[in-house]
Parts: structure tokens; C-alpha cells; sequence
């Protein structure tokens, strides 16, 4: 049975290019993560502590306060085999959103599905911070990931109906 009224160039053509920012944020968070993640390595073998104290000093921050402390500790407990790990998690991270990406621009099924699926795992994540200590970028966030989640479910449905009036 086929509908009525086909889809309208306009909602497709607005469909591609909602998936396409996606695509091009999904990018650009690949990249950020791909650069902390090299920035991990160079730290091999220095001295993080060290690094740590001096950007605490530089942005005129107290080392005994809060924060600043629990940075410093963490610094201080970095071995070269936890900073490789963390660098191999983020270079699999940023390798992820990189394919991800390039599925969605290339308006591939598998990319909305992932982007649905990855979108969806942060939500309940969001939400716990949002209760626990609510902020205002918590909240933009949440929606953010909200708004992308319900746009890769609507093109995967537009998908199928798709295909099912083509057949």
C-alpha cells in the first residue's frame, strides 16, 4: 500500500543535512579526543607531576585548594602503562566517532543505528549528573545528545517506510 503523499524533497533534504551536522560534530569530537589522546602519549616518560604543578601555577590556582589537589594526585599516580591505555581508549573512541561520521555523511543505515545506540548510552549518564549536580552546559548537553538520538530514530523510520513503499 502506498501513501498518499510521497515525502517532500524539503523533508529529505533537511533530514541530510540534520544528519550531516551530526556527522560533522560527531567528526570534530573524533579529533578532539584524537588530540588528548596524542597529547597522552607525548607525556610517556615525563614527568606529569611536574606538568600538572605548572599549568595548576600557571592559571594561578592554589595546589592545596579542592581541585586543584585531586588533580595533582591524579597526576602523581599516572604510570606509563595507564597513560598508554588511556591513549589507546581514546584513540578507539576518536576511531569510532571518525567511522561513525563517515557513515552518516554517507547516509549508511549502520551509522544511524550507531549513532542512535552511542547517543542512547549517555543519557541515563546525563541524567545522573543532572540530579546529582545540576548545571546549565548538563543540561545542553543532555538535550544535545536527546535532540540526536530522536533524529537518527526518525531517519531510520523514514528509512524503512521507505523501503516498504519501494517494494
Amino acid at each position: 500500500m502506498k501513501p498518499e503523499h510521497p515525502p517532500t524533497q524539503i523533508s529529505i533534504t533537511s533530514r541530510k543535512i540534520a544528519i550531516e551536522l551530526v556527522a560533522y560534530f560527531e567528526a570534530i569530537k573524533g579529533a578532539a579526543v584524537l588530540l588528548a589522546a596524542s597529547g597522552l602519549l607525548l607525556l610517556i616518560h615525563k614527568d606529569v607531576h611536574a606538568i600538572a604543578a605548572a599549568f595548576i601555577d600557571h592559571l594561578h590556582l592554589n595546589p592545596a585548594s579542592k581541585y586543584p589537589h585531586i588533580f595533582l594526585d591524579a597526576a602523581s599516580n599516572l604510570s606509563d602503562g595507564r597513560l598508554m591505555l588511556l591513549a589507546l581508549g581514546a584513540l578507539a573512541y576518536s576511531l569510532i566517532r571518525f567511522a561513525e561520521a563517515y557513515g552518516l555523511y554517507g547516509e549508511k543505515a549502520w551509522a544511524e543505528v550507531l549513532a542512535a545506540v552511542s547517543g542512547a548510552i549517555y543519557v541515563p549518564f546525563e541524567l545522573s549528573g543532572l540530579i546529582h549536580q545540576p548545571s546549565w552546559h548538563g543540561g545542553l548537553l543532555l538535550v544535545i545528545n536527546l535532540l540526536v538520538v530522536a533524529l537518527m530514530v526518525w531517519a531510520l523510520i523514514q528509512r524503512r517506510k521507505q523501503k516498504e513503499t519501494s517494494e
